[in-house]
């Protein structure tokens, strides 16, 4: 949001403190939403917390425009994408990893500071990718229990800190939770743990807080600590199927972090993101019309009875009080699909924001499948 006061624009849409759709937003001429049809009707894909209304029309025109430039590699046009997302976050551009989304950087920080003996500790339940590919490197993960508000345990994950702790993981706000952590917390605690071991903010969620004044970690980073920050194009930016992320480092870290990069990102997706970095109006429209599904999924489930943790993201995780296998199938019986088992949290269900049509066969899915 490079020409927005992000604060400014919650407050004037309505959305702080907000989870209604209260509209005042200029009409977008949207192409239809991406829907998925089978031999039994329409599919409501609910499942993977994408946003259905991307790629903006914008940025798919930079996508087709760019198809020429295809037999190059990437480094032809990274650096002025590297040099937005600069000016965008306030850093000078040795601070910035371009990843293949925010999960190849995840794995990246998880290989350079968890893995052969060093340890990772980290909520549970989480954000798997890091936490899986250090163990498959030999590295150990503390996961430590949420609370009994579903967010993250940091004075007990501070407790679980040794010799051997490489790095902090915190999702924030937490997938598949949807909890945010206390600003003034969370930066009490990155600043205390940042001189034990690395700490890894992951804010693929970032864009959905309706909290103005909630800052990102990359104000540590600037601050000289050892603090990572991840963010995607895959949420607000409707671009999950592109591969596109970065992360937010001190040029030193960053540095090693580079040289656990495998993959990176494709020169279709980078031309791409620099058209939505510069698309206003469609960040606008994904932010106001999640708050609108999300608005209809807690109109279901207070309908319903069912408990839910309230939401800083594009999903929300609510008890079924019936087992998680049960209930996909049930539920993709009816058409809808729903996030997948989240251990130790197995009759409990995480459900993504779609579109309004989306949220009308939910609703009638599980108002059946709940009897």
């Amino acid at each position: 949001m490079k020409n927005i006061d992000r604060r400014q624009w919650l407050k004037t849409a309505g959305l702080s403190g907000s989870f209604t759709f209260l509209g005042g937003l200029p009409a977008l001429a949207m192409d239809s939403p991406q829907h998925i049809t089978t031999e039994g009707g329409r599919i409501a894909k609910l499942n993977s917390n994408e946003n259905p209304y991307g790629p903006s029309k914008a940025v798919r025109k930079a996508i087709v425009k760019s198809f020429d430039k295809a037999c190059r590699y990437p480094s032809l046009v990274y650096k002025p994408l590297i040099a937005q997302i600069a000016e965008k976050e306030g850093v000078p551009t040795e601070y910035i990893v371009l990843t293949g989304g925010s999960t190849e950087g995840l794995k990246a920080a998880g290989l350079a500071y968890g893995s052969q003996g060093k340890e990772i500790i980290a909520a549970d339940p989480t954000f798997q990718s890091m936490l899986t590919y250090a163990e498959n490197f030999k590295g150990y993960v503390h996961r430590v229990p949420v609370d009994e508000s579903m967010g993250h345990d940091l004075k007990e994950m501070e407790r679980r800190m040794n010799s051997k702790t490489g790095l902090v993981f915190i999702c924030n706000p937490n997938n598949p939770t949807g909890t945010l952590l206390d600003k003034n917390v969370l930066r009490d605690f990155c600043i205390a743990t940042s001189k034990k071991a690395m700490v890894f903010s992951d804010e693929a969620y970032y864009d959905f807080i309706t909290e103005p004044d909630y800052p990102s970690m990359i104000t540590l980073v600037k601050e000289g600590m050892d603090v990572i920050v991840s963010k995607t194009f895959s949420k607000v930016f409707g671009m999950a199927g592109l591969r596109i992320g970065y992360l937010v480092a001190r040029p030193k870290i960053a540095d090693t972090l580079k040289k656990h990069v495998m993959a990176m990102t494709n020169l279709l997706a980078i031309e791409a993101a620099k058209e939505a970095l510069k698309d206003n109006e469609f960040y606008k429209f994904s932010i106001a019309k999640n708050a609108e599904a999300k608005a209809a999924i807690y109109k279901t489930l207070n309908d319903l009875g069912l408990d839910y943790v309230e939401s800083h993201t594009n999903f929300v995780f609510f008890k079924t009080g019936r087992p998680i296998e049960e209930m996909i199938t049930a539920m993709e019986q009816e058409n809808v699909l729903i996030g997948r088992p989240f251990p130790p949290f197995y009759k409990w269900a995480r459900i993504s924001t779609g579109t309004m049509e989306d949220m009308v066969l939910f609703d009638k899915a599980l108002r059946k499948v709940m009897g």
